[in-house]
């Protein structure tokens, strides 16, 4: 059976260092439950993928932000699976981290 989506690298690493930031200054209870809240935001938005905005002021490539919480996942909405690009805490530089991920 095919996925419904799929991290990149790079977002698969933000997702375990979300994890691990909020355990260590939030507690394991909140590190789990942001980790599952994001997960099944990411597979909303596989059956969603128009859900979430362009942000053409932070990117030109082809990919849409999705708000959770802090966070914007940023997702390819034209690819089967659908690709998570990235999880970007939404204080951080997002368009460096993108352009710094191209």
């Amino acid at each position: 059976m095919k996925p419904w989506f799929v991290f990149s690298a790079e977002a698969a690493r933000d997702l375990a260092q979300i994890w691990l930031y909020l355990r260590e200054n939030a507690g394991e209870v909140v590190a789990d439950r942001v980790e599952a809240v994001l997960l099944e935001k990411v597979g909303y938005l596989a059956k969603n993928p128009g859900a979430g905005h362009w942000r053409m002021d932070l990117t030109a490539a082809q990919v849409r932000f999705f708000p959770v919480y802090s966070y914007l996942i940023v997702y390819r909405p034209g690819q089967r699976p659908l690709e998570v690009v990235s999880i970007v805490h939404g204080r951080r530089d997002v368009e460096m981290v993108l352009k710094e991920r191209d």
